[in-house]
């Protein structure tokens, strides 16, 4: 095996897991929870 095929697989492997990450984040069931987080961010803390 060649190094640079070794270098592709991870590649590969690491953009795979990359896609992953992000159709998990951003899937529909999701959407609220995203929502709220985002709005948390910008509400005003008066504790």
């Amino acid at each position: 095996m060649d190094v640079n095929t070794l270098r592709i697989g991870i590649t590969l492997v690491t953009f795979a897991a990359f896609l992953g990450i992000v159709f998990w984040a951003y899937r529909p069931s999701r959407k609220q929870q995203l929502d709220e987080v985002g709005r948390s961010i910008l509400a005003d803390d008066e504790s």
